[in-house]
């Protein structure tokens, strides 16, 4: 049984801050990160053999809960047949069959290593068709960890950007315009400005990286209307959101047809994979048919293609409306508990849910915006993560990140979680 304290000491030693990603750090929390050794269901359990309802859930591809039993049963398999070729296989051809399929604004998808790799892709492959440099993004959307997405807003004319992590030259940052979301009159301007030399604009339809931040559909449909305008091509960023919402993505709700898409997460059921997606005419501006350049050692990795065929195909209609009745009940407990208690102790908190996401925070007001989110976000969520943990719930250790609900948190596990709160 080892020490969590002990433990992230150790790693501290080695790896820089004791964590191979920022999000997964306690920072700004009272408690020491928890190394987790197994998990099941719903649950993960640490090295000290404490159980903690996760609605962290490796940060959204586990929609089907830890351990799926099928999904365990082919990866087994796939194992006996060997893990990496560096060929062509045929598990990412049914995996590709089976998306395109579903998804009928596309017909044809390159699978990458995840979420950071999609986008860059996505971006080089907008470039490249129409021959452009710009891309506009928006405050508070989150794109991977590549240069030219770690961009945030200048001082001065609407659209104007600089660096957010040092690192990233200022010539990177030249190329991206940035604006903030809901803001109607800024992407006029902008694309009044420099719409002849936008490539692409890229967005979260469904941002969630930054709490979550139901946009107006009216908002995401003049970005649409503009870009076919401009001849720019509209990037849907559903690395969250795609195959979780349903399985065709917040494109579908919205009624509102991307020019590409990105995927990760859910899409490799817990393993390593991201993608590209788009119409025949412009994937096929890739290499090795077209001029565009992509390639990876471990695309389309067997295993992880395994996971993801053994996930999507228990995906119906029925599951997404289960994982929705399983997070209304999930909302409904939470924001009950609140009020209750140590005599309300909570009660400025609210859950804001968009099916199986959902986002903890304390504010009354519509968020569509990071200039929206309380200033004291950071503050107020110390007490509530730390009560949440010792009772055994565990969130993602930071107040910006979302929660998700996977098909594990039913009615068995709801039942449970609210002994713990209650506890």
């Amino acid at each position: 049984m080892e020490n969590q304290k002990t433990l992230f000491e150790l790693s501290k030693k080695y790896v820089p801050g004791g964590v191979h990603s920022p999000v997964r750090s306690f920072k700004d929390l009272e408690s020491t990160p928890r190394f987790i050794e197994r998990a099941d269901g719903a649950y993960i359990y640490d090295t000290e053999g404490k159980s903690y309802i996760d609605f962290c859930m490796s940060f959204g591809p586990l929609i089907l809960g830890h351990k799926n039993k099928k999904v365990e049963e082919d990866l087994k398999k796939a194992l006996e047949r060997g893990w990496s070729f560096g060929t062509c296989e045929p598990y990412s051809l049914e995996l590709a069959k089976l998306i395109l399929k579903k998804i009928p604004f596309l017909d044809q998808i390159r699978f990458v290593n995840s979420g950071t790799e999609a986008v860059m892709t996505a971006i080089r492959l907008a470039r490249g068709k129409t021959k452009r440099d710009k891309v506009l993004k928006f405050n508070g959307c989150y794109h991977g960890h590549m240069d030219s997405m770690l961009i945030k807003a200048g001082s001065g004319l609407a659209g104007t950007s600089t660096a957010s992590s040092k690192g990233v030259p200022e010539n990177v940052s030249k190329d991206t315009l940035i604006l903030d979301l809901n803001d109607s009159k800024g992407l006029e301007e902008c694309f009044k400005a420099h719409g002849k030399e936008i490539a692409a604009v890229i967005i979260e339809p469904l941002p969630a990286n930054n709490g979550l931040l139901i946009q107006d559909p009216n908002f995401l449909r003049k970005i649409k209307s503009l870009c076919e305008k401009s001849g720019s091509l509209l990037i849907f960023d559903e690395v969250i959101t795609g195959l979780r919402v349903n399985f065709s993505g917040m494109a579908q709700d919205l009624d509102i047809t991307p020019d590409i898409v990105t995927y990760g997460k859910v899409i490799g059921g817990g393993l390593p994979v991201g993608a590209v997606a788009s119409t025949k005419s412009i994937m096929e501006k890739l290499a090795p048919v077209g001029d565009v350049y992509q390639a990876g050692t471990l695309s389309a990795n067997p295993l992880a293609m395994i996971g993801g065929l053994s996930t999507l195909e228990q995906l119906d209609d029925e599951a997404y409306k289960k994982l929705d009745k399983n997070a209304k009940s999930i909302e409904n407990l939470f924001t009950e508990w609140f009020q209750k208690y140590n005599q309300g102790k909570f009660s400025h908190y609210k859950v804001i849910r968009y099916k199986s996401l959902f986002w903890i925070v304390p504010s009354d007001k519509e968020l569509k915006s990071i200039n929206d989110i309380p200033s004291d976000l950071g503050e107020s969520f110390l007490p509530l993560f730390e009560t949440l943990l010792q009772k055994g719930v565990y969130l993602s250790p930071s107040a910006y990140e979302i929660g998700f609900v996977s098909l594990a948190h039913d009615e068995k596990l709801i039942e449970e979680l609210e002994k713990r709160l209650y506890s």
